[in-house]
Parts: C-alpha cells; structure tokens; sequence
C-alpha cells in the first residue's frame, strides 16, 4: 500500500482510495463507459475482471450491458470475457476476441467501424454520445501515477485516454504498481474545437508539443483503485518462409527507390501494423542497408527492440508499447536506452492525416484481400463477417507519402491444397479504395502501381501478386471483362456483374475458390 500512495502526488486524491469491490455499485445497466488502452497495453484490467466476476456469480448475464468505447483492441480477458457475459451493447470502434466477434455477427453487440485518428475526435465532439449531451457516463483510465495537481501519468498506452479524461463524468484510476511509473514518456495534446484548432507543429518524428501528462480536474475521480496485473503483452509468432519473402520485395523496392531519387538514403519514417508479414519487414531492415531511419507508427512490437539495438532506428513515434511479457521486461531491463528515442502520443496524434503527410510516412498494412484493381477489404470476410475492424490503417494509407498492403497471396483452408486466393476479380467489401494504395505485395511479387490506368493495374496485380494456381482464372476473367465493357464503350474499369463474386459463391457452397469456368 504505501507504494500506491506514493504515486499518487496530489494529497487529497489519497482519500479516494478504494478497493475493487468498493466501486461495483457505480456500475449501472445501460451505461456509457470509456477505457483506456490501445493493444492489450495500458487498459483498466482490476475493475473490469471484478465487474465480470460479479455479474458471473450473481447471474446478471444479459441485465447489467454497456456501451463500451475504447480506442482499439484491449486485452481479451476483460473485453472478450464481458461479451462472454453478454455485458456489451455496443462497441466501438475496434475489438478482439473470438466472443466479441460472435456478438457483433449475431446482432447481439452493435459496433460500428471507425478511422481511429477520426474515433477520437468524434467522441470529443459528442457524436456517439449525444443522448447524454456529449458526455461519457464513465472512464476507467490506467495510470502509472498522479501528479500534485491531479493530473494523470498513463502507462504503456495513450490511445483516447485523454479524450476519455476530457468527456467523462466521472473518472475511476486504475493505477498500476506493478510497473514504472511512466512519467516522460508521453507527449500530450487536448486539441481545441473547431473553428479554433492550431497546426500540430510536428516536422520530426521526435518532436515534442504538448505535456508528459494528461489534464485531469481531480473533482472528477471518484476512485483510485490499485492494480497489479501486468498488460497481457502480444507474443509474436516466428516469421515464415511467406512473410520473409513478401519482406524481401519490400527492402528491394525500397533500394530501388532510392536509386532512382525517389526516396532519401534513410528512407522516411515507417509505419508497419502488426503481424508475421510486419515483423518480417522489420526484421529485415535490422539487417538490411538502410540506417538513420526513424518511425512514425501506432504500435511498437518487440521486434522494433531489435531494431534499437541495430543501431539503425534512431526514434520511434507510436500510440502504445504492444510487447510481449518478455518485451517488456526487455524494455524495462534498458530503460533508459529505450525511453530516450520514444515518444507515446494519443491515437489523435499519432494517427493524424497532417502529420501522416507533413512527415512523408510510408505505410506498410495487411488485408483480408485486394482485387485487380487495387481496392483493398481490411474488415468483412465475404463483405459481412466482421474480424476486428480497420483500426488506423486507413488513417496512414490515405495520407502516406508511399501506401503499401502486403498479403500472402492465398490463405490455406481444410478443404483446397492451394487456399483462397487473396487476389480477387472485386471485393464485397472495401476499406481502402485503388485511390489509397501504390503498392501491393504477395510473395510472389510486387506490383507498383503508380502511374497506372485500372486495367493496367489489373495486369500487373495479375502478373505479379496472384498465385499460379489461381492466374489463369484472374486472367481469363479480366480479358473477358475487357472485350464486353469495353465493346460497350463501358470499358474504364471491366466488370461482369453476373460472375464478379462467383469464386466467393464457389468458396461458399464447393470450399474452393477454383471455379471450373466463368460460364
């Protein structure tokens, strides 16, 4: 106990200490709640695994729902284990959790899909809480510590804590013990409403403008609870044969790039999402040519660890700290070196469309799919299953001096020796449209297409992204499409509207993409 009111520096605040158990009767069906957390980093853990366990034993399943507004995924034994409770009414903007997922597809949870950078703003605004005059009923913010005046320290994680913070009416701390406190690591900014908004004076990655802590009015806490539960941190998988390979066009393009004057030495600040396919990617430039290199990003995986210790990453920009356990205790081992060249901001921020472009990001995602013609489906398998959503992906790829989506080019499934292809004649769902991307990868090849008219496009996506397997179907469909469209003087982008979704039929009702014929 001393240790948690050693971090709480502001003297009244120690009064408002209380256990998990004191806070329960806050908690009241139908309310509006907001968390912190970005990743499975930096969320309330305590009070929502507490809140779950007595719903569980009073049997309360279905009677005590919330609407949950985080700024992305969080750990799945607090979210996923509450859509196991049916605790969730509605979620946004973007989840993980295999139970989570079931309720939005079986109509039980209401979640609409968001830009994160645009998520942030939007709550500020009030447009998802308008019936309660723009205003969260409640947040559940991780803290590492409390200033003097109230203020707060977060943790691993920044995301729409400061949003949360800002809008809700009432605060509980969760404040973390068994970590560092965090004090230095964040840079934090309230932007003004419209029309008032300043220019984000950001023009390098490590730029500073704001505070190492979030504003907070310490009327508004009604509880400090003490956590000691670690973050539940992402262990990454071993990178494959698929994802070293797709990596490799990757740092060839950029040599490529470089050659021909289009990118500077040390390239520009990179984005990567998460996954095999990123950490390949990142591993690659750890052993590659490139050094000085910088990173504008959401999240940092422990891969970027080793890029530190390249010597070759001299900073990292990102919203959350997404290591594994071992990560982490990596991290805290080397404090110092680490902390140096890191800088935490909100998802408003490190998502924000104006310095995405001032900074000349090159972004780097993966996609369920991409069709011929460049348009990109991040979120619905078969355009209706909901997986986790969009996250930040668009915020970078819209706005990113080099927009890249790199995927394997099948998916293995049980019943083909091939897979799905992930290269289709159209999506039936599209997050980023062939007005967004440059450049697609598979590990078959790479297919820049900058410069490039839709059928030219459809050709090189052909060529160079679409398994054997499955070329000569793309093939013949898209010379197909051509004769009829453009016979019809309706040729610009070729489409058959009666055979466009037949491979994704065929998957449905045969569990094979490989049509027999487009007839």
């Amino acid at each position: 106990m001393p240790n948690l009111y050693n971090r709480i520096a502001c003297p009244p605040l120690r009064e408002r200490v209380r256990s998990v158990e004191d806070v329960l009767p806050y908690f009241k069906d139908g309310m509006t709640l907001g968390w912190s957390g970005f990743t499975p980093v930096g969320y309330p853990k305590a009070v929502p695994k507490a809140l779950a366990d007595y719903v569980e034993l009073h049997n309360l399943q279905g009677k005590m729902r919330f609407n949950l507004l985080i700024g992305a995924s969080v750990g799945t034994e607090t979210e996923d284990r509450w859509a196991s409770l049916d605790m969730i009414a509605r979620r946004w903007p973007y989840q993980s959790g295999k139970n989570i997922q079931k309720g939005i597809n079986a109509g039980r949870i209401r979640m609409n899909d968001k830009h994160l950078s645009m998520f942030a703003q939007d709550l500020v605004y009030g447009f998802y809480t308008k019936d309660l005059g723009g205003k969260l009923d409640l947040g559940i913010v991780e803290a590492s510590a409390i200033t003097e005046d109230g203020h707060i320290i977060l943790a691993g994680s920044v995301g729409i804590a400061p949003e949360i913070i800002q809008t809700a009416e009432h605060l509980i701390i969760e404040l973390n013990t068994s970590i560092p406190t965090y004090e230095g690591l964040h840079d934090i900014v309230l932007p003004e409403m419209p029309p008032y908004r300043k220019p984000y004076l950001i023009s390098q990655v490590g730029d500073r403008i704001g505070t190492t802590y979030v504003p907070c009015d310490p009327n508004k806490i009604i509880a400090i609870v003490e956590s000691r539960e670690s973050d539940n941190g992402r262990s990454l998988g071993a990178t494959d044969e698929i994802s070293e390979r797709i990596a490799g066009h990757i740092l060839d393009f950029f040599q490529a790039e470089v050659r021909a004057g289009r990118l500077p030495a040390n390239l520009l600040p990179l984005q990567s999402g998460v996954g095999n396919i990123a950490n390949a990617v990142v591993g690659g430039l750890v052993k590659g040519p490139f050094s000085n290199l910088t990173v504008y990003t959401e999240v940092l995986q422990d891969t970027m660890l080793d890029f530190f210790d390249s010597g070759k990453l001299e900073y990292a920009s990102a919203t959350s700290l997404s290591f594994s356990a071992n990560g982490f205790e990596r991290f805290y081992n080397n404090w110092d070196a680490y902390t140096g060249k890191i800088v935490l901001r909100s998802q408003q921020l490190a998502n924000n469309p104006e310095m995405i472009r001032r900074l000349g990001v090159i972004a780097m995602n993966t996609p369920v799919e991409f069709d011929m013609y460049g348009h990109a489906n991040s979120t619905l398998v078969g355009g209706t299953r909901m997986i986790n959503g969009i996250g930040g992906s668009g915020d970078f790829l819209r706005n990113a001096f080099l927009s890249i989506m790199h995927s394997p080019s099948v998916r293995p499934t049980k019943t083909d020796p091939t897979g799905i292809t992930c290269v289709v004649p159209m999506v039936p769902h599209v997050d980023h449209t062939e007005h967004d991307l440059d450049v697609l990868v598979t590990e078959q090849g790479l297919a820049d297409l900058r410069g490039l008219c839709p059928r030219d496009r459809a050709q090189q996506i052909i060529n160079k992204c679409a398994h054997p397997d499955y070329r000569p179907l793309l093939q013949d469909y898209f010379d197909r499409a051509s004769r009829d469209c453009l016979a019809r003087g309706a040729g610009h982008q070729p489409q058959l509207l009666d055979r466009v979704f037949r491979m994704q039929q065929h998957l449905a009702t045969h569990g094979t993409m490989k049509i027999d014929s487009w007839d």
